[in-house]
């Protein structure tokens, strides 16, 4: 869970979210207002330094998170490049020439990679508790936040259930070879569905003890000098509109 420890390891922690949020919300705007590829990949950049140099988080741990979201990216580039065509005779690869394209699906996928920094920015240096109430302060429908909040949670139960499984399963020798750790895999599978039907059925009967009243809450935590933290943000955001605009 190398986004949780982040979030509560950064040097942002006791920032205001709203001021987080609107860099985030800003730095989505200039993705989508940059005017050039380039444009959009100097909005990347500087977010991506204002999360390892402003906030402290660690190159690696940055990159890490993000590897995932980018190669998906990359894939998805990469498919728009390519076009497959079928005929009588059997398919063919294409690659794009067209410039007009080419610039089309460049400044897409700047806009892409600017868009997934910004909103990395925030994950990275939010704790989850503190982006339900930000997301709460802007009207966000409750349920929608309980679902969050339900979700959030299981991730860290079955990530533990995981664990132990597999702990229990390597003291017996059940990933010794393939076909054990075919066999291992298939009871990890079959006990993880069991589990996850157990504990909704707690968390269920839980709600129905409490006769389901109300959203969930947790307790806010204060944040001192919020006004000049979502003044800061609010000309940091403005800024990088700007520069995303002018630069051609």
């Amino acid at each position: 869970m190398l986004t949780e420890q982040s979030a509560y390891t950064n040097r942002w922690r006791w920032v205001s979210p709203t001021a987080k949020g609107i860099l985030t919300c800003s730095g989505i705007v200039a993705a989508f207002a940059a005017s050039s590829p380039r444009a959009s990949l100097l909005v990347a950049a500087l977010l991506m330094a204002t999360a390892i140099f402003g906030a402290g988080i660690p190159a690696t741990r940055y990159l890490r998170v993000g590897a995932p979201a980018l190669l998906f990216l990359g894939a998805s580039c990469l498919s728009l490049l390519v076009t497959l065509k079928f005929t009588h005779g059997g398919g063919t690869l294409t690659m794009q020439s067209n410039p007009a394209e080419l610039s089309h699906i460049a400044r897409m996928c700047g806009r892409s990679c600017a868009c997934l920094t910004a909103l990395l920015l925030l994950t990275l240096t939010t704790p989850l508790s503190d982006i339900i109430s930000l997301l709460r302060s802007c009207k966000v429908p409750d349920t929608l936040l309980d679902l969050m909040t339900l979700c959030y949670r299981t991730l860290f139960v079955l990530s533990a259930a995981i664990h132990e499984t597999i702990t229990a399963q390597s003291a017996r020798l059940g990933h010794s070879t393939l076909a054990l750790s075919l066999r291992s895999m298939g009871g990890l599978v079959a006990n993880l569905t069991i589990q996850v039907w157990q504990r909704s059925q707690a968390l269920h009967i839980a709600a129905l003890a409490r006769n389901n009243d109300g959203a969930l809450r947790f307790l806010e935590h204060p944040f001192a000098h919020s006004r000049r933290h979502i003044t800061m943000a609010s000309g940091a955001g403005v800024t990088l509109i700007l520069l995303a605009v002018l630069i051609p």
